[in-house]
């Protein structure tokens, strides 16, 4: 299961103030303590239980400076995923089912060490997080494909130090207190209590002179501008993937990735079925009837002469073949597919409406199935619903 954002275990905004922070945390605590829960039925104990850990677990992270940075840039892996929960049950001195190194890092400097939950060691490596962004492309741009400038903000590492996080002309030294492991061990009593490092929190290093402009983090927030290359005959929805792109990694790790989300902006004429481009074509009465020939524009805005046959009916399919859009993968192109719409004269003069009753009047009687097909369909199906009632 995934975590929940340590915020929004304490009840805070991400704005909250160290006090606040702290306030919040001192609520819950009371609230959810193993000693408050041991008269609860056995289901409601291990779900406080769980609840204190987890509130211990946030409040580590966003009461240490750095850890709460770190969290902030990276998320949950920031901070090694698991920096206040787990490890073995501990039962004595009323403290239900959380390990004794739990309750330390949630009270600080009970035993005289410092604040802090567990590090995967001293000055490791992590990779940057992964970026999404979202780009509109027009459908031409789509079939022929560009470079797409983009701009995006993102964490970069720091030019002034070079990512140490030391002033200019200085360099980060070795933590004397945990020898550059990034945890020290202490005993008390016949506990054994390992810990995150409290001088160098977790780093192994430490910086006598941090850095003015990334304030010792060897990171800053940043805007990046880089041409994304759409290629030609990318489909709506389609993500690309720029490697390295994204957040710049923490301690010399590698950057993360960026993931770029391609639209399609609708256009005012053709659509798209993944090759195939369709259109609507408007054709007069008389074309249709007697055949002939329209004009039809192309997306690479050359018009082609659309052939219409004799007897055209409305709403027949006319494809223009290697119309369409290129293949994305492989050879060849999609094609154009044209649907016929029969235009009714309107505004006619008064000869022009006698010859159409003329004609309809010719057209109709025994001719009616030889020139109107489907209306004679029609008719017949009509009498045959007459007939069965």
């Amino acid at each position: 299961m995934s975590k929940r954002d340590f915020y929004e275990v304490l009840g805070v905004s991400r704005g909250a103030s160290d006090d606040e922070i702290k306030k919040a945390y001192r609520k819950l605590a009371m609230k959810f303590h193993p000693d408050r829960a041991s008269s609860l039925p056995d289901n409601e104990k291990k779900q406080s239980e769980e609840k204190f850990k987890e509130i211990q677990e946030a409040y580590a992270v966003l009461s240490d400076p750095q850890k709460k940075q770190m969290y902030e840039q990276f998320g949950h892996a920031g901070v090694g995923g698991n920096s206040a929960s787990g490890g073995h049950g501990f039962d004595g001195g009323g403290f239900g089912g959380g390990s004794f190194e739990d309750v330390y890092e949630a009270f600080g400097d009970i035993f005289g060490g410092g604040r802090g939950g567990r590090s995967r060691g001293g000055s490791s490596q992590m990779r940057g997080s992964d970026l999404e962004i979202q780009v509109e492309v027009s459908l031409n741009e789509s079939a022929h494909g560009l470079e797409k400038p983009i701009t995006f903000p993102r964490t970069e590492r720091c030019d002034t130090c070079s990512g140490s996080g030391a002033k200019k002309g200085s360099h980060p030294e070795t933590c004397n207190t945990c020898g550059g492991k990034g945890q020290v061990r202490f005993s008390q009593g016949f506990f054994a209590v390992q810990q995150t490092c409290p001088d160098c929190h977790g780093v192994g290093k430490r910086i006598k002179d941090p850095c003015s402009d990334c304030r010792g983090s060897g990171l800053i927030k940043n805007r990046k501008s880089i041409n994304v290359n759409i290629p030609a005959g990318i489909d709506d929805g389609s993500t690309l993937r720029l490697t390295g792109e994204g957040e710049a990694g923490f301690n010399g790790g590698p950057n993360g990735d960026l993931y770029v989300h391609v639209r399609i902006k609708p256009h005012k004429f053709f659509t798209r079925q993944g090759k195939d481009l369709h259109c609507e074509i408007t054709v007069s009465m008389i074309t249709a009837t007697l055949g002939g020939s329209v004009d039809v524009p192309t997306l690479d805005g050359k018009k082609v002469h659309l052939k219409v046959p004799e007897g055209t009916q409305t709403n027949s399919v006319l494809r223009v073949r290697e119309k369409g859009i290129k293949a994305l993968r492989g050879l060849g192109y999609g094609d154009l597919y044209c649907h016929i719409l029969l235009e009714t004269p309107v505004k006619l003069t008064d000869k022009q409406k006698d010859l159409l009753r003329q004609f309809e009047i010719e057209s109709g009687g025994d001719n009616l199935g030889k020139h109107n097909p489907k209306s004679k369909s029609f008719m017949d199906k009509l009498k045959d619903i007459f007939i069965a009632e």
